[in-house]
């Protein structure tokens, strides 16, 4: 068996563990201030999530009280777990219906993977339970200076995973049951094995992501990166390295996709090697998604 030795940044982890602690009941009052002072009821293709909050009974990870005063998950355990009503829904994995996007050196898969209702549930349940980065973790060195990104981010891992982009380095928490159960669904349908998720939030479509490569040393080139979006449909853009600026080499036009709510995008090799990509601010996205890319870090 391959042993990690110790790192330094465990250390850090600790800190950002204590933190997230710390501060667990202060968002919670923070987010439910937040939803009592909201007048408009959120919406993702007119149907309205919070009509869906209360019905969460076969994802809900906490206990509710029931009318005889006992947990509705202690008097069910026979609960469907995600990948099971994923199955479900579809009878088959293997009708799934795949959209094919190939360019030069790019290989994209993409398809609706969730019910909306399954992935509104999803979504509320990532609300409730993720905790994000704050601080320095939400740093980035580029072009010299030290920016904050226009987003929330956390990852899961493997114990002693990390992983470095633009000049800082993020350690993994340790996986909850809501990342397995959904590292799991990609698992199956990618054949692929990951041990590594970072999550960003889009408050709205003032936040993004500028354009870049995943092509850090940290990750396995090899793997694809699978991408499950939840709530907010965004643009999502791709740009071929020799296309790009005013003194771009080659007339190559940009791919833009629209990423669903509940949707699954697979980024093939050598995808990563040629494309940037990007989620460019839109104004009119009005409310939140939150994306989960789930790579394979390299272990050292």
């Amino acid at each position: 068996m391959k042993m990690l030795t110790p790192d330094p940044q465990n250390n850090t982890l600790d800190l950002t563990l204590a933190k997230l602690n710390k501060d667990k009941l202060k968002r919670k009052e923070q987010k439910d201030q937040l939803f009592n002072n909201c007048s408009k009821k959120i919406k993702f293709n007119q149907i309205l999530v919070s009509n869906i909050v209360s019905d969460t009974s076969n994802l809900d990870g906490t206990s509710e009280e029931s009318s005889t005063g006992k947990s509705m998950l202690a008097q069910s355990t026979n609960k469907k777990s995600l990948l099971d009503m994923v199955v479900t829904k579809m009878d088959n994995l293997a009708t799934l219906k795949w959209k094919k996007i190939s360019k030069e050196n790019l290989n994209l898969y993409y398809t609706k993977l969730f019910s909306h209702l399954l992935a509104c549930k999803v979504f509320n349940r990532l609300e409730d339970e993720v905790q994000y980065y704050s601080g320095d973790l939400l740093k980035v060195h580029i072009f010299g200076r030290w920016h904050t990104v226009p987003r929330k981010q956390v990852c899961y891992g493997d114990p002693g995973l990390s992983y470095t982009f633009s000049g800082n380095s993020i350690p993994a928490l340790p996986w909850t049951p809501l990342m397995l159960e959904l590292r799991d669904i990609v698992t199956k349908l990618t054949d692929q094995t990951y041990n590594f998720v970072l999550v960003n939030r889009y408050k709205d479509g003032n936040d993004h992501m500028g354009e870049h490569r995943d092509d850090e040393k940290d990750l396995d080139l090899n793997t694809p990166i699978s991408s499950l979006s939840f709530g907010q449909p965004r643009d999502f853009i791709f740009r071929h390295k020799d296309a790009r600026g005013k003194n771009a080499l080659r007339k190559i036009e940009p791919v833009k996709l629209v990423l669903e709510n509940g949707s699954l995008l697979v980024m093939n090799p050598p995808t990563n090697k040629f494309w940037y990509h990007s989620l460019p601010v839109r104004k009119r996205a009005m409310q939140t998604r939150i994306n989960l890319t789930f790579r394979k870090i390299i272990v050292k």
